[in-house]
């Protein structure tokens, strides 16, 4: 059994025992402590807090602990039931409430899940304010509501508005995409994808709407993270149904998987490569991605005359970066799409919307349209240490090595060649380093990767 504590949310998987996992008791002592957080922070008499869930299996039990928890701290409570995290993330400012928790373990099997938390505005908490949650929760210093000052309930829908707020875009062109005449496969693996997906399609004029896994009983069919080897019924159903476009997503519907017409992956680095790509033909202006992101994404802002900034890794970060730099698209290569002119958060919602938009002005297949960008080939690896050998020591002799080199080092090292990258970074909760590289050939990636790992083990002895 496992419990994750991080600033950016608990993680763990359910059953087991207190503090071993997400147990009932630790649900608890967790959703007191952000709502202790709140009252200190918002000085809101009476506080908010808005409430989504996934469809995975434990999801009503928890979502019952943590609304009567909420209420217990005197919190009303706004549940929006089944949504996926942008649709919580977005209701959180049109309720004008303290902050958000949104139940999903994101692409995690289904014995996970997790307490996603996030502030007034819709945002997960940054790192100061998550470790104060943290703090709270280690000393248990959190005071529940007397009687009559228990908090209520309303039950709202959300998934409506968040489908019109995406039809509302100014660069979401419906009769583009009506007039494509296209037809769609979509794999929502049981999920709440399942139940906004299909609906957000037809709102956008697509003809037709080929659905795999979309019944949302979470138990999922496949493993639930979007990787090609993981989508197989979808792209047997895009090749089988001759559709034009497979689109997959995570049990929370905030990361997009492409599949191309011929059955073969877009790859997930490229998901918000190719959004970016007609954003800034259309709005000129600088992009982010986290530093293990694909270098594709600089190389298509660069062509477009504006400017590719990178962030530490974590949503959180590529957020703070954005709204740095005043980026108009950001995201993560794991197929997050971050798009501010509708909120600052990944949406899949908004990526299916802007890319069919894309695809059907381009006048080319998905496939056609992929070749048009920059090819990198990835591989991720890793190092196991012992736990005495100091990570940040060696990570800085790996710098000084590579001095000659361009390095980041905002997040670990990343050092970057003339056509190649690899990035170094620690785990935050095992003796290990990450180790991600990427090169115009997988074989070239690879080498790479092997070659830093060999140098590392040198220096260890």
């Amino acid at each position: 059994m496992s419990l994750i504590k991080s600033i950016s949310g608990i993680r763990g998987t359910i059953g087991g025992r207190v503090g071993d996992a997400l147990t009932p008791v630790d649900t608890v002592k967790f959703v007191a402590a952000y709502a202790t957080y709140i009252k200190k922070t918002t000085h809101n008499i009476s506080p908010k807090i808005v409430l989504g869930r996934d469809a995975r299996i434990s999801g009503d039990m928890v979502h019952r602990l943590v609304s009567a928890t909420l209420m217990g701290m005197g919190f009303d409570v706004v549940d929006i039931g089944l949504a996926t995290t942008p649709t919580t993330e977005i209701a959180v400012p049109k309720e004008k409430a303290s902050g958000g928790i949104i139940l999903t373990a994101s692409h995690n099997p289904k014995q996970w899940n997790a307490l996603k938390l996030l502030d007034s505005n819709g945002e997960f908490l940054s790192g100061e304010a998550g470790a104060e949650v943290l703090k709270i929760a280690e000393v248990e210093d959190f005071t529940f509501a007397e009687v009559d000052d228990l908090g209520k309930v309303t039950e709202k829908d959300y998934l409506d508005a968040h489908i019109q707020d995406v039809l509302e875009l100014e660069l979401v062109d419906i009769e583009a995409i009506k007039k494509a005449n296209f037809k769609v496969a979509i794999d929502c693996v049981n999920s709440v994808g399942g139940l906004v997906i299909p609906q957000l399609l037809k709102a956008l004029g697509v003809r037709e709407v080929i659905e795999v896994n979309c019944e949302a009983h979470g138990n999922f069919s496949h493993n639930p993270e979007p990787l090609p080897e993981n989508l197989t019924d979808l792209r047997d159903a895009v090749k089988e149904k001759k559709v034009d476009v497979g689109f997959a997503v995570d049990p929370d519907v905030d990361r997009l998987a492409i599949i191309s017409e011929n059955g073969a992956p877009f790859g997930e680095e490229y998901t918000l490569v190719a959004i970016a790509d007609y954003i800034l033909t259309h709005t000129l202006g600088n992009t982010v991605s986290n530093l293990s992101s694909t270098r594709a994404l600089r190389d298509v802002t660069e062509k477009h005359g504006a400017t590719y900034n990178a962030s530490a890794v974590g949503e959180v970060n590529v957020v703070t970066k954005m709204k740095e730099t005043n980026a108009v698209i950001g995201g993560e290569g794991n197929g997050g799409v971050i798009y501010p002119a509708s909120h600052y958060g990944r949406d899949a919602l908004v990526g299916i919307a802007l890319f069919l938009t894309h695809l059907a002005k381009s006048g080319k297949k998905v496939s056609e349209l992929r070749a048009t960008y920059p090819t990198y080939f990835m591989s991720k690896q890793k190092i196991d240490l012992t736990p005495e050998i100091n990570i940040d020591n060696l990570l800085s002799t790996i710098k000084k090595k590579y001095k000659e080199e361009d390095i980041i080092d905002i997040d670990g090292v990343k050092i970057e060649f003339k056509d190649r990258w690899v990035h170094l970074r620690k785990s935050n909760t095992e003796p290990i380093i990450r180790v991600y590289t990427e090169a115009p050939s997988i074989e070239d990636a690879t080498d790479l990767g092997e070659k830093i790992i060999s140098e590392i083990k040198k220096i260890v002895g």
